[in-house]
């Protein structure tokens, strides 16, 4: 009867409206179904077309004028309760043209709270679906530009699953097709009223949980030798969203080198500050994107996110790769690509994925136009923000924990290589016209600016070579005479005149990149910079890598003396590095700048790189199969030999786990992933492999232990109790991997470290498992440790 009623309704609008009897006469269909994409003649056909060919797919009905009219005469908040539908994108634009856009505040939440539960459901949809296009004459270009569907952007469906989603309620949200001259209504969107519920083997999100205490922590992670207390969790830090996560932070401990005292400032991240300021962002965006990609898909988050992403990414990102500047970082006039990837950074940082995913296909988008729409073409030209939105949105997909990303970042590895040659080829003749004139603070920001981006692109292609075993995309001739980077004091030091400027500049010590690396060939301890020691371990890497993959790398025992050299007057230089007096509010078991402790990292890792190399790990991990990883882990013990070389190894990969046992294991499961850099665990993904493979061998083969590797099994042992050994068991290999595995995947920003987990918990598994195949139970001869009578030291 209802049914009827709606049909009489519209049959007699229909014979009163001339418009719809004139449309019938023409044969115009302007009635659509947004669900199929039918179109029909008069609106009552369109209904019963809803209610007959959609109705088993569980979406809102269409209703007819006089149940829109009653609609939106009814008060929300009076209304009864709504069930949570299966809201599809058809849907969401067959309400907004329907209800003229008086939809309630409950439905709006159920809509977005389904939005998003299908973002991260769609686990099986590739990466390319949401980015794939055809690309166009000429050279390839930085990306395929992004698809999205009408009314809501399309979220690329990658494979992080074991993400924590947090989703905080906003007032609003910003679309970027609102008028910027309109009302502030007009810029409202649909916002959420609810979050999303945690994988129930995840943590809960990061900002509900609380310092846990000793009692509900597993053995595994209880009571290590000389572990910080959990409760120094509780110290908090000015510059953190989550103060329960920093552990004590001492200005004094950021300076390294001796030196007077010198007073310590702390930099502030750059923030948004009025609604006038958003709508200069919004318009930004508009005037880069030309094609329309983003309009009316868009969503520009409201001020509060906003700021929140600013703070994280400057507060967590930044240190560990500092090539922008924050004190001129104006969101309103930064170029809107890169505003939008910095923000996509600092989205993962709060662990809301889906907004992070969002702004990295925004950023995306606006620079494949840019790079499309830009006739000639020329790295040369091209500007320095294009370079820097690149760089950070290759990082973003790289490290995501899907193989997809890491193909496209990988795609346009020489674009990015030429845009650094280009730019630095400019920087250079802009050097030459100064004719030795020193240059103003204005002009040395730009400059130093120029630098450090293309110091970050070749420590991020350094480790994508570490990680994934890709030839690096630039050569350190490449650098040759450009200087190293400043210090963090100087970079970010507040100017009052250029007299105090240029003293400033004096009293610095900067020097270029050859004039570093042939000091440390040459065994001279260098002084520079806490980036320029980044940079100068990157180097040595490589050459590292360049040796190991010469056919006359097993002969060539000079340049593998060099190479040792170089890296201990590298290690000897760190006592003179540059004092940097810029604190840094991130909690890290050491005294240096967060860049120090990362290139010790890389340190030690380029250390074991010189005896072993795991090339078949580096390269099953470029597909992100867990099982595959762990398989060519296990498979890799004929590679780790029992010699004194190896020893040396292995008291490096002993110094990587001992750097987590000692500030406490299960705090730096919860605390590392926002602390620490991404170096630690790509960097420790080899060193702990040749430890767990030489443990294992140490258990397992015929030949007795010596006594040094006596003590350094001993060593091991210590750090774990009796209680962890109870859980995984008796042998310590499978204890090692299980323990790393769960320590990296705990808390996960980016998706590698998931990955890297679930490998090292199978590859626990199958040292457990040969070892039960092998036992004396099982029939087999094959000796274990107990039948060479380990002496393990009693604690």
């Amino acid at each position: 009867m209802e049914d009827e009623e709606d049909e009489e309704d519209e049959e007699e609008a229909f014979s009163r409206c001339p418009q719809c009897r004139q449309t019938w006469d023409t044969k115009e269909r302007p009635f659509k179904c947004l669900k199929c994409r039918s179109t029909f003649v008069r609106r009552d056909l369109l209904l019963r077309h809803d209610r007959t060919v959609h109705a088993k797919d569980g979406g809102v009905p269409l209703h007819s004028e006089v149940k829109r009219r009653t609609v939106a005469k009814t008060s929300p908040v009076a209304g009864p309760s709504k069930s949570p539908t299966d809201y599809d994108t058809a849907t969401l634009e067959q309400i907004e043209a329907s209800s003229d856009g008086m939809v309630d505040l409950e439905t709006a939440a159920m809509l977005m709270t389904n939005f998003r539960q299908k973002a991260m459901a769609n686990q099986d949809q590739d990466y390319d679906d949401s980015t794939m296009m055809q690309h166009g004459p000429g050279p390839a270009l930085l990306e395929p530009a992004v698809h999205y569907s009408n009314g809501t952007v399309a979220l690329p469906q990658m494979s992080w699953d074991s993400f924590m989603p947090q989703q905080i309620t906003e007032p609003k949200a910003h679309s970027i097709s609102s008028s910027i001259s309109g009302s502030h209504d007009s810029q409202l969107s649909f916002t959420s009223a609810s979050t999303m519920q945690p994988h129930p083997h995840q943590l809960p999100p990061i900002m509900d949980r609380q310092a846990s205490t000793g009692d509900n922590i597993t053995p595994a992670f209880r009571s290590l030798t000389g572990s910080v207390s959990v409760q120094g969790m509780a110290t908090s830090g000015a510059l953190s969203p989550y103060p329960s996560m920093l552990g004590p932070v001492s200005p004094v401990d950021y300076r390294r080198s001796p030196g007077p005292a010198q007073m310590c400032t702390m930099a502030k991240a750059p923030q948004v500050q009025t609604e006038a300021h958003l709508a200069k962002i919004l318009e930004n965006i508009k005037k880069c994107d030309s094609e329309l990609a983003l309009f009316d898909t868009f969503r520009l988050p409201s001020i509060p996110v906003l700021n929140r992403y600013l703070s994280t990414y400057f507060n967590f990102f930044h240190h560990h790769l500092p090539f922008l500047h924050p004190a001129s970082f104006d969101p309103t006039q930064v170029s809107a690509p890169l505003l939008l990837a910095v923000l996509s950074i600092g989205a993962l940082y709060t662990f809301e994925q889906d907004q992070a995913y969002m702004l990295h296909i925004g950023s995306k988008v606006l620079v494949n136009q840019f790079l499309q729409n830009k006739e000639n073409f020329s790295s040369r030209k091209c500007p320095l923000w294009a370079m820097q939105s690149s760089l950070l949105n290759m990082v973003f997909a790289s490290w995501s924990g899907d193989p997809k990303g890491l193909e496209w970042a990988c795609s346009i590895k020489s674009l990015l290589a030429n845009m650094v040659a280009g730019n630095r080829y400019e920087l250079h003749r802009r050097s030459e016209a100064r004719q030795g004139a020193p240059s103003s603070h204005e002009e040395w920001v730009e400059d130093e600016g120029c630098r450090r981006t293309y110091y970050a692109v070749y420590i991020f292609f350094g480790l994508l070579t570490l990680t994934y075993n890709h030839t690096p995309a630039i050569s350190f001739n490449e650098f040759d005479t450009l200087e190293l980077p400043s210090s963090e004091s100087l970079w970010n030091v507040e100017v009052s005149d250029e007299e105090s400027w240029r003293e400033s500049l004096t009293a610095s010590t900067i020097i270029s990149f050859r004039e570093a690396h042939d000091n440390l060939f040459q065994g001279d301890p260098a002084r520079y910079s806490a980036f320029a020691t980044r940079v100068m371990i990157n180097a040595l890497f490589l050459e590292v890598w360049y040796h190991k993959r010469s056919p006359e790398a097993l002969q060539d025992v000079v340049t593998e003396y060099k190479l040792r050299l170089a890296l201990e007057t590298w290690e000897k230089s760190l006592d003179s590095c540059e004092p940097e007096t810029v604190v840094v509010q991130l909690s890290a078991p050491h005294k240096g700048h967060p860049l120090i402790f990362n290139a010790m990292a890389m340190y030690r890792n380029t250390r074991a790189r010189l005896l072993v190399d795991l090339k078949g790990v580096q390269e099953a991990l470029r597909y992100h199969d867990s099982y595959e990883v762990a398989a060519a882990m296990t498979n890799a013990r004929d590679k780790v030999k029992r010699s004194q070389e190896m020893l040396k190894v292995i008291q490096e990969c002993f110094e990587c786990i001992e750097v987590a046992a000692l500030h406490g294991i299960r705090w730096v499961a919860r605390t590392s992933a926002t602390n620490w850099s991404i170096e630690h665990p790509l960097c420790g993904m080899d060193l702990m492999v040749i430890l767990t493979l030489w443990l294992w061998r140490l258990e397992h083969d015929e030949e007795p232990a010596s006594e040094e590797e006596l003590t350094m099994y001993n060593k091991l042992r210590k750090l774990f109790d009796d209680g962890s050994l109870n859980v995984y068991g008796a042998k310590l290999s499978s204890i090692v991997a299980r323990l790393w595995g769960s320590m990296i995947d705990e808390v996960v920003v980016w998706g590698i470290t998931k990955l890297m987990g679930e490998s090292f918990k199978l590859h626990s598994q199958a040292l457990s498992g040969y070892e039960e195949a092998t036992s004396p139970r099982s029939g087999s001869a094959t000796p274990t440790m107990a039948h060479h009578a380990v002496a393990v030291a009693a604690y």
